[in-house]
């Protein structure tokens, strides 16, 4: 049966990053958090406490009418989690870039609510700058997503699961492997008397470089230009650290297959 949906309250299974950032979002836009369950009832009671919500640490105790149930856990647990759940009256989503949307079909209304952005806890977020990628069950719940979502952000996408996998793929490609790269760099640069602070222009430019051109011109480097005796210099300063070594050849291999062959 259709029905319209005005999406006012909600129910968050999760008190980590994501639920943390969404529901300071919910709240600045006048949305109610009624709950929020977490099988660590201490992680629950400290985002319960920040949005004025009950905190539980068993889905089967959720409210059953609430408008939005949001399902903010881990990609292996939401399948768990929500056949734990009892059936509920409103809009049950994920927030999953590689789940299906119908992992959730035992509920009547079901859909993604996915924020494309890396979230960390003590971090501040300009939730308006947040691309939301929507998949929904019926027309009727999308609109309600996106009813919702076009409150938050200025950035709004209808995907579905394939495309969303794929731009997860891409996401960690340049958002955690790059951090990683930030991580191996500063504790070279810390081995050897300097700093990471004297990165941050370098990885400032960078990003805004691809803002203008295309990442395959911004490409520069010793790789790019094949300069094989830098990258030889390069290696051997790296002799006795293996798992940089590893990272260097391949980026190395990779830059000059695509330019030089």
């Amino acid at each position: 049966m259709s029905r319209n949906f005005h999406l006012q309250t909600v129910v968050f299974a999760g008190s980590g990053n994501v639920a943390g950032h969404l529901a300071k979002a919910f709240r600045q836009e006048g949305l109610r958090i009624l709950q929020v369950c977490s099988s660590d009832i201490r992680h629950a009671r400290e985002l319960a406490a920040k949005v004025d919500a009950e905190a539980i640490n068993t889905c089967s105790a959720m409210y059953t009418q609430a408008d939005l149930y949001l399902l903010t856990v881990q990609d292996e647990k939401i399948a768990s989690v929500a056949e734990q759940m009892p059936q509920v009256g409103g809009v049950v989503c994920h927030t999953s870039g590689i789940t299906a949307m119908e992992t959730l079909d035992r509920f009547e209304h079901y859909g993604v609510f996915y924020p494309f952005q890396t979230f960390s806890k003590n971090r501040e977020m300009d939730i308006s700058q947040v691309p939301f990628c929507l998949e929904a069950s019926s027309e009727t719940v999308f609109d309600a997503l996106r009813e919702l979502t076009q409150k938050l952000s200025k950035f709004v996408y209808i995907l579905d699961l394939e495309q969303r996998m794929k731009l997860h793929l891409a996401a960690v490609l340049v958002n955690n492997f790059t951090n990683h790269l930030y991580a191996e760099a500063d504790e070279f640069l810390k081995e050897n008397g300097l700093g990471m602070g004297m990165l941050l222009p370098l990885i400032r430019e960078t990003v805004a470089k691809i803002e203008k051109l295309p990442a395959t011109e911004a490409q520069t480097g010793p790789a790019r230009r094949g300069d094989r005796s830098t990258i030889a210099k390069h290696l051997e300063m790296l002799e006795n650290m293996d798992d940089l070594k590893e990272i260097y050849q391949i980026f190395s291999q990779q830059i000059l297959k695509k330019y030089h062959e």
